[in-house]
């Protein structure tokens, strides 16, 4: 493709008109929610009486009856039809990585069969349905000949309408029980970590009868011209652009990072707000990010399983979006090499029923002793289980993200700031126990007359830790932009659940030794702290000196995915699970069979684009930019002497010899990298199979990439036949 069709592409994707954005002069208010069955369309539809045991049924974990599911149908339906909707789909999480749909309509047969029709939909059709659970990924849990598996509803999450679809949120799970999805498993450590930390809570207050897990994502993604996507066989297949020479202006003059948002970026943000908030996302902040091209949007926290739903159901929304407006929405991890890649940020977070937040400094001596018990235990998880929070967050897309100085490495640590890190020496160093105060935000002077002081909070942000203590809530940078949460989540929630009952433990041994309580919570801590002092730095998480220093701490350094996921398998991690009745041992080795098996794919897609890439796109341009040049030796040798070519023709003798060593390298090594996968591709074992492509075979996608961006340099600008970062990367 030559640089004027790759202007064209751009064109054409320019005069793609976005629909008419947005706000039809209403409040958000007004339209908030609409598309989803919420309190309010639940008590609008509902009779009083279905609304109350439906939310005793969300709220207290009371059992749903067919009669009352019947009644909830009945009204759900009607709102549905009110909305547009003729079918309805179970809306599930299966271990792909994304969701799952199959949709029926809401006909029937008012009594035999070639009767007259008509729309029905019963508490049982609500409750319960069959997908074929071995179309599914399930790491040996279901053979192809077993295809039974259920979804069953969430009530806890409210359904909504998709287009003509009433969605409705459920579990998935094998003809056994197993879980096959992300939301069942999800569910189980919110009920865990509910039920350990409201134990820990009656220490301090025994109101406390609930403890909710707070979520708020942080969605950080690309935009590029649907034009020139389509033009990137390496975006369109892989999501990511496997070669390209970088642009002579990348990120740094550090002048796209909450820049002014081109018109055509800001008129899909104001689109995407619109239709998220229609879908009861409260979505709050959009920016544009470090890299060019690279945006973010953020809700208000919500409560977990409800958070998780919402991101999936934007994700799915962003990429439809994109494409009216003229654009492909790139989720990848790291789309571009030399620019930051994308993450999604989960802040996570656990309160109380009584208003209070867990990790939220307090008034008093009492509540702070509550706050640093609980940081404390959150340090002491994330000591014991750093390996298992980094194999939660590590895919084959995301390892190109993490410690490429933009992202946190990859090795797990927390930052606290100085006030919380000099109140743990304190205790660590104390004899008996004090008070704890936390002192209270103070004002910045700035000395300009007309600005107003500024509160300076207690402590700073460190964008290059994994794990941040960032003010009431910890922030855990290293998930994957295109990732459901889940994962991460399900290990924070388990592995805190585990801790915070290993501490009720550890007290109530103390206090049957004859310590006060109070005296006791102070002395557990005090040795906890002492423990988990590795896993707290607040320096910088990019250097090679924290890598280094990491090691000696102890703190797990590896970086190779396959290796990373026997953390989920061994014996302290099934132990865990199993002890907070969120996964089985079976469990955790079919998820782990499938990350495997994951990884190997996207690594052999990723090596056959490649290589076809190099020997079919690539080669041909070069050797036919080569010939160029020798032809033109070969003319000027005609009219000039052999002294003068060889003094002129220098510089194109040198191109070159410099493009048949390009080709050559490119050719040699495309030709190991097939038998190298071909190799792989014939190993039975999974997890050796993600060895090996992690070994054997992707090292050689640098060994292919760097000769090829050198003939980009090279080659004639007209004849290279793919866009080039300066084109993708710089919206118009």
């Amino acid at each position: 493709m030559s640089s004027t069709l790759r202007f064209n592409a751009v064109e054409e994707a320019f005069k793609k008109q976005p629909r008419v954005p947005v706000s039809p002069g209403k409040f958000t208010s007004e339209y908030y929610g609409k598309y989803v069955f919420n309190d309010a369309a639940m008590s609008k539809y509902l009779s009083k009486d279905t609304y109350r045991a439906l939310k005793n049924v969300i709220d207290k974990g009371e059992n749903l009856t067919l009669q009352v599911a019947d009644q909830v149908a009945a009204g759900m339906k009607r709102w549905a039809m009110e909305l547009g909707a003729t079918h309805y789909t179970h809306w599930f999480q299966p271990l792909t990585g994304g969701t799952a749909e199959k949709h029926d309509s809401f006909i029937e047969y008012e009594s035999a069969p070639g009767g007259d029709i008509i729309e029905e939909f019963t508490g049982k059709l609500l409750v319960q349905a069959e997908p074929d659970a071995s179309s599914f990924p399930s790491g040996g849990i279901r053979s192809t000949f077993e295809a039974r598996g259920y979804t069953g509803w969430d009530p806890a999450s409210p359904a909504f309408v998709k287009g003509n679809t009433l969605c409705i949120p459920t579990v998935f799970i094998s003809y056994k029980g197993e879980a096959l999805d992300y939301k069942a498993p999800l569910l189980k450590s919110i009920a865990s970590v509910n039920k350990a930390a409201t134990a820990v809570c009656n220490y301090f207050d025994t109101r406390v009868k609930k403890v909710y897990a707070y979520l708020g994502w942080e969605q950080e993604y690309f935009l590029v011209d649907e034009g020139l996507f389509a033009t990137r066989p390496d975006l369109v297949l892989t999501g990511r652009t496997l070669i390209g020479h970088e642009s002579a202006k990348l990120q740094q003059l550090e002048d796209h990072y909450f820049g002014a948002i081109p018109g055509r970026v800001a008129a899909y943000m104001e689109d995407l707000e619109y239709e998220g908030y229609k879908y009861g996302i409260p979505l709050k902040t959009c920016h544009n990010e470090v890299a060019p091209n690279q945006f973010e949007l953020a809700p208000i926290y919500s409560e977990m399983n409800v958070a998780v739903d919402q991101n999936l159901i934007i994700m799915n929304i962003m990429e439809t979006l994109a494409m009216k407006h003229g654009f492909r929405l790139l989720l990848h991890e790291k789309p571009f090499a030399g620019i930051n890649g994308s993450g999604k940020h989960c802040n996570w977070s656990l309160g109380t029923d009584t208003g209070v937040g867990l990790f939220t400094p307090g008034k008093t001596p009492k509540e702070n002793l509550q706050f640093i018990t609980f940081i404390v235990n959150a340090l002491m998880m994330a000591y014991k289980h750093g390996r298992l929070l980094k194999a939660s967050i590590l895919t084959a897309t995301n390892a190109h993200r993490l410690g490429a100085n933009e992202a946190p490495p990859a090795i797990i640590s927390a930052f606290l700031g100085s006030q919380i890190g000099n109140i743990l020496d304190k205790i660590e160093h104390s004899d008996t126990k004090h008070d704890i105060v936390l002192d209270a935000k103070h004002a910045l002077k700035l000395g300009i007359a007309h600005i107003p002081d500024l509160m300076q909070d207690n402590t700073d942000r460190n964008r290059t830790s994994p794990f941040a203590f960032t003010g009431n809530r910890f922030e855990f940078r290293a998930v994957g932009s295109s990732a459901n949460c889940s994962p991460a989540l399900i290990v924070l929630n388990t592995a805190m659940a585990d801790q915070l009952t290993q501490f009720k433990q550890d007290v109530d041994n103390k206090i049957k030794a004859g310590e006060k309580k109070e005296n006791a919570i102070f002395q557990v801590l005090k040795e906890y702290i002492k423990i988990c002092k590795p896993v707290c730095f607040d320096g910088n998480g990019y250097s090679k000196e924290w890598e280094e220093e990491a090691k000696r701490r102890g703190l797990d350094c590896e970086k190779s995915c396959p290796k990373l996921y026997d953390a989920y398998t061994n014996q302290k991690s099934v132990e865990m699970f199993e002890r907070m009745n969120v996964m089985s041992q079976l469990e955790l080795t079919a998820r782990n069979e499938i990350k495997y098996e994951t990884y190997s794919k996207k690594i052999a897609i990723e090596s056959r684009v490649l290589g076809n890439m190099a020997l079919n796109h690539i080669i041909p341009v070069a050797l036919r930019y080569q010939d160029m040049l020798i032809d033109s030796i070969a003319k000027l040798k005609q009219v000039l002497s052999a002294e003068k070519v060889d003094k002129i023709g220098k510089e194109s003798i040198d191109e070159i010899e410099e493009i048949a060593t390009c080709i050559s390298e490119v050719k040699r090594n495309v030709q190991k990298m097939v038998a190298a996968r071909e190799k792989a591709l014939a190993i039975e074992n999974q997890k050796d199979m993600a060895n090996a492509f992690h070994d054997e075979v992707e090292p050689y996608f640098d060994k292919i990439r760097k000769p090829i961006d050198r003939l980009e340099f090279i080659v004639d600008n007209e004849m290279w036949p793919l866009p080039k970062y300066r084109e993708l990367l710089f919206i118009r």
